[in-house]
């Protein structure tokens, strides 16, 4: 991380802590007796086989986050985590940083640094004011996220305000003036400097209607080709089929347009629309997801977590020129009444389609997954679960995007 990111985030951070009363001598008992640590550490091998590469990589990666988030005093309450990713084995790949660029990318360098490191105001009438480094989620992650899957968090330099006056109605605004990349701050473009606006809107009618409306106002110097601005609205719901199986679905369109610093002129569509059906312990699932895009210029989302969609072998994390058409199935069962070990284990498959918005085969994708979390003696640890992650992917490539197929093994625990 840049050490002025650093400093900027402290200094805003610190001035509002200097602000609040119920930080005085008087009340740090009471902040901290009422506060929580928290921490997670997880381990990841993984191993990428992908065209066009002498050698396939091999990673061993760990990554150990700490903090603590103080209790709450007049309406004022603070967090602070610290996030580590290292490497501890095999360390045959490129992490974005290390040079070694006859390997595939494993994005998941060294780093120490400040993960977030917030406060927040909840004085005014269903109102959160939120200020500093913090992690920013909104609906499924498809515009803004965490990039949670790889090892360093994606944060954000943000300011935030939260209101939910109306019932049913919740109002956000933010502002980011820096976007914290899973790159780390090494890289160049591992901390992008940025003016982005996001405002959002959400409205639950009924349980098969909630409704959301977002606009997002990218401009990041440093990659300008990613400077947009985008209009949407997403709607999600479910409606019992009978007393056993559930219907559900999302369908989200939206509008993309060059904005700020960006030397192109373009305008470009999404949609995505997948129903489903879930009960028993099964889901199953069918979409159809388009990125727009001309052959010049195509519809992105530079500050998504990308490895959620279009496959998670992470062959589109950038929409092709031609734009994206990604036509997907997935089922996914997680085993109970058993009485064995499988209670409680996750399987999920998902087969993807891949061809370009203005024609051509793009190639088709396969994922799957097992997961399960074991619950651990109570022998004094701290770790109540212990979760483990075997995840595979085989991308086919067509269409000038390379082959590559993907294996990891997960292993992780919270406190």
């Amino acid at each position: 991380m840049k050490k002025s990111n650093i400093l900027k985030t402290l200094l805003i951070s610190g001035s509002i802590l200097a602000t609040f009363p119920a930080f005085a001598g008087d009340t740090v008992e009471s902040i901290i007796a009422d506060g929580d640590v928290f921490g997670e550490v997880r381990y990841r091998y993984e191993t990428v086989d992908q065209g066009g590469f002498a050698n396939d990589a091999h990673a061993s990666t760990v990554r150990t986050n700490i903090g603590f988030k103080t209790g709450e005093y007049r309406n004022f309450q603070a967090l602070i985590e610290a996030q580590i990713v290292k490497n501890i084995g095999a360390n045959d790949f490129n992490d974005t940083t290390n040079g070694k660029t006859t390997h595939p990318v494993v994005a998941d360098p060294d780093v120490a640094e400040i993960n977030e490191l917030w406060a927040t105001y909840t004085g005014l009438p269903e109102t959160v004011v939120k200020l500093g480094r913090q992690k920013v989620n909104i609906d499924n992650q498809r515009f803004v996220g965490t990039v949670g899957w790889r090892q360093n968090d994606q944060t954000f330099d943000a300011g935030a305000i939260i209101n939910s006056s109306i019932p049913g109605l919740n109002l956000m605004y933010a502002y980011v003036s820096n976007v914290n990349r899973i790159q780390g701050g090494d890289h160049p473009l591992g901390d992008l400097d940025t003016d982005t606006h996001i405002a959002h809107a959400n409205y639950k009618f009924t349980d098969w209607l909630d409704a959301t409306a977002y606009g997002y106002w990218v401009d990041i110097d440093r990659a300008a080709a990613l400077s947009s601005k985008t209009y949407g609205i997403r709607l999600t719901g479910d409606a019992p089929i009978n007393d056993e199986w559930t219907f559900f679905y999302e369908a989200e369109a939206a509008m993309q347009d060059d904005r700020g610093n960006n030397t192109s002129s373009y305008d470009e569509e999404y949609y995505h629309l997948a129903p489903g059906i879930k009960g028993k312990g099964f889901t199953f699932k069918a979409g159809y997801e388009v990125l727009g895009g001309d052959n010049t210029n195509s519809f992105q989302t530079p500050l998504a977590t990308a490895h959620k969609f279009n496959g998670w072998a992470d062959a589109f994390l950038s929409t092709p020129a031609a734009g994206l058409e990604d036509a997907y199935i997935s089922a996914s069962y997680k085993a109970s009444g058993t009485n064995s070990i499988l209670d409680g284990t996750k399987f999920t498959a998902v087969y993807h389609d891949f061809e370009g918005e203005e024609g051509g085969d793009f190639g088709d994708e396969l994922d799957l997954s097992i997961g399960k979390a074991f619950t651990l003696p109570d022998a004094g640890q701290p770790f109540e679960k212990v979760n483990v992650l075997l995840k595979y992917a085989d991308y086919d490539g067509d269409g000038g995007v390379a082959d590559r197929e993907k294996v990891w093994l997960q292993v992780g625990v919270k406190f």
